[in-house]
């Protein structure tokens, strides 16, 4: 059961929610891009205001490009809602103070992190039905066998990779005993 919030405020109006909060999502990254870059020149603050305003402004004047921007920020938060759920329930293991996670996890999470964007950016710009679609309309399981075959390829490397690293440090670990 999905609880629905039922009240209205500013901040829930088209304006903000559809105009004002994606401009400043924009034109804030873009900004910050280009100071960091360096791509206009160094010290040219008002050249990169100005280019991040028109950035800002013509990504608002595409309703497509909008639901896309507060599709993506919205799952950014669910996942790291998750993630910081995932987080405390894992340090709640580990001794006040000593929470630290394998390398293994975090690579893991990273991983599925990355994964989970691309499929949900896929998703939100059509990408993923185009794909679906183009997998299907082959007529044959070619397309599914071969993706089933890079995924079981790309698992075997996985295990072999993190297993030969393991034991190398397991093994070196041991010669000085």
């Amino acid at each position: 059961m999905v609880v629905q919030y039922g009240g209205f405020t500013i901040l829930s109006s088209p304006f903000f929610i559809e105009g004002l909060l994606p401009f400043l999502l924009v034109f804030s990254l873009v900004f910050a891009v280009l100071q960091k870059s360096q791509i206009l020149g160094n010290g040219k603050r008002q050249i990169d205001a100005l280019v991040s305003l028109a950035i800002g402004l013509m990504v608002i004047a595409f309703a497509q490009a909008v639901g896309i921007i507060l599709q993506m920020v919205t799952f950014l938060a669910v996942a790291l809602v998750i993630v910081l759920v995932f987080m405390i329930l894992v340090g709640s293991l580990f001794k006040e103070g000593s929470f630290d996670l394998h390398a293994g996890w975090k690579w893991a999470i990273s991983g599925l992190a990355f994964l989970a964007v691309a499929i949900a950016a896929l998703v939100y710009t059509g990408g993923w039905d185009w794909i679906m679609n183009f997998i299907d309309s082959s007529g044959s399981s070619l397309w599914t066998n071969i993706v089933f075959i890079v995924i079981i390829v790309g698992a075997v490397a996985l295990v072999v990779l993190m297993g030969g690293k393991s034991a190398s440090s397991g093994s070196s670990g041991n010669s000085g005993h």
